[in-house]
This record gives structure tokens, sequence and C-alpha cells, in this order.
């Protein structure tokens, strides 16, 4: 019989010091195995192809980011990581299984070992602070009210929002939101941690403060995470790993310092937020000259 506090490993602490009780978590597959694995993975709606063939690994206790312009299929990627989409070729591995061949049940219990912050956080506006960051808890496990309390405090003092437990979503500021989420996110200890642009629309002390607290749980909790994001000078001071996505591909990829260094041009146009380059600044039209001189299509 599992004990019931099987996976759930507690966190306390700041910003610079994370205290842990751990109750370990099986390991189903070895530590040199890549946690989340996609070979060949194509997808399309419809007739509209979005993915042409990824191949994309992240391994136990990486931070890995996502980035590439907005429609090139980041988001997707989260969503068949997640098992929300399926992919119309290849395959898409976690913690050794193959999406495509679980039961519902299966792939249901993955999920449960899966953490996932939404853009700007997607809290439920009719429910507390403390209700929030309890949900994933009272959904998927049997603990004792009391337990239930005692984690939520843990997370959220986590987090640095302990004192905020009463308050509603509606009187938080978008950092302390994104926080909240962030909280949330970890409630039932995941595996693996997805987060989906966390930075956007946030003030410069909270982007760093955010930054950190990814890097740093993700470290205190054992996990992997797999961050989308636009933001290209924070991630890089905290991923290990970076895929570039364009046009349904992955164009370019290596650690930070690979990164900064590169003399691809798109990665080059990217990190320097450059106008023009492979991604041009002009739609493709007819010259100029000749659509003033009423020559060809309007």
């Amino acid at each position: 019989m599992q004990h019931p506090l099987q996976g759930i490993r507690i966190v306390s602490g700041t910003l610079a010091s994370f205290v842990e009780s751990v109750v370990p978590l099986p390991v189903t597959e070895p530590a040199d195995t890549p946690l989340v694995c996609l070979r060949n993975v194509r997808f399309a709606y419809g007739e509209r192809e979005i993915l042409r063939g990824i191949d994309l690994s992240v391994r136990r206790g990486q931070v890995v980011a996502i980035m590439g312009g907005s429609g090139c299929g980041k988001t997707t990627l989260l969503r068949l990581i997640g098992g929300q989409l399926r992919a119309s070729a290849g395959s898409v591995q976690v913690d050794g299984q193959d999406l495509a061949r679980l039961s519902r049940d299966d792939l249901y219990a993955l999920r449960r070992r899966m953490g996932m912050l939404f853009q700007f956080g997607a809290l439920f506006t009719d429910m507390s602070v403390f209700d929030n960051v309890a949900f994933p808890l009272r959904e998927h496990t049997d603990l004792p009210p009391e337990l239930v309390r005692d984690l939520v405090r843990l997370k959220l003092n986590a987090v640095g929002l302990r004192g905020a437990e009463g308050l509603s979503p509606a009187e938080l500021s978008g950092g302390m939101a994104r926080r909240v989420a962030l909280a949330r996110a970890i409630a039932l200890d995941p595996m693996l941690i997805m987060y989906d642009e966390p930075f956007a629309g946030l003030d410069p002390i909270s982007l760093g403060v955010i930054g950190q607290l990814i890097r740093r749980l993700n470290d205190a909790l054992g996990a992997s995470s797999i961050m989308v994001t636009h933001d290209i000078h924070e991630s890089l001071e905290i991923v290990d790993y970076v895929y570039f996505v364009s046009e349904g591909r992955i164009v370019a990829q290596g650690t930070p310092d690979e990164i900064r260094a590169s003399t691809d041009p798109f990665v080059h146009q990217f990190v320097h937020a450059e106008a023009d380059g492979p991604v041009p600044f002009h739609y493709p039209a007819a010259p100029l000259a000749a659509s003033l001189l009423g020559e060809g299509a309007p």
C-alpha cells in the first residue's frame, strides 16, 4: 500500500534558502535516460502543418527553454508533451513511456506527475489563494485537511506568499499571481514542470523573482522544467539548454554560452532583437514603386 505522503516533497524557505523533507519517488528509468524525448514529431491542425520533424530531449534536472517567433509551434510542443494533443507522426516519450500507447487512465496518472504554469497564471478567480494552491492536492490525493493546509502553507512560503493565502486573485499584482500559480504548479511535487511564457507582462523585479524561483524550485524538487519564452536575457541566466523553433523545425540549439556566441543568422537576429534578417521586416509584396504606380495586385 502506498504511503499517503508518497511523492510529496515539502519545500520551504526563501529565494536564498530552501529546506526539503522528502519521501522518495519511485524511479522508473535510469538517471541518464532523458525524462522527455521527442523523435521526428510532426503535427498538423487539419491541412495546416505546425511541426515538421522535431527532435528534442530534456534530461532529468535540466531547465530547458524553447524559443522562437509567435505561431512557430512552441505551445503546441507543450501540449504534445502534456498529452493534450497527439502527434501526427513520430514519438513523444515522457519518463520512458510513449504517450501514444498509453491508455486514458495511464495518461492521466502520468499527467499527475506534471505541473503546468499557464500564461498569466490562469488562477481560479472565484477561489482564494489558499484554495487555488490546494486544488490539485484535493483533486488528486486523499490527504487529510490538516496536511493539505500545512502543504499549501509550505508551498506558498517557498514562493514568498504565505501571508497572502486569504487573498483573492483580484487582490494580487501580476507578479504575485504568477507566484501563486507557480506554488499551485508544484503542489504535487511534479517530476516535470512546464511553463508557457512565465515572464509575460511582468515588471523587471517580478521577472527576476520568477526566473530565480523557476531555477531554485527545479533544483530543490529534483525536477525537470521546460519553458516556452520570448525573454532572452532572463532565460539565458537560468536555463541549461535552449532550442530555437522556426517554421515547425528546430533550427538551432545549444547551451546559453553557445547561443550567446552563435553566428547563426536566425539566432543572432532573435537574441539581439534585430528588426530585419532571416525573419524579414516586410511581408512579401510587390516593389513599392510598382504598387504606387498601380502595377500588380493592390
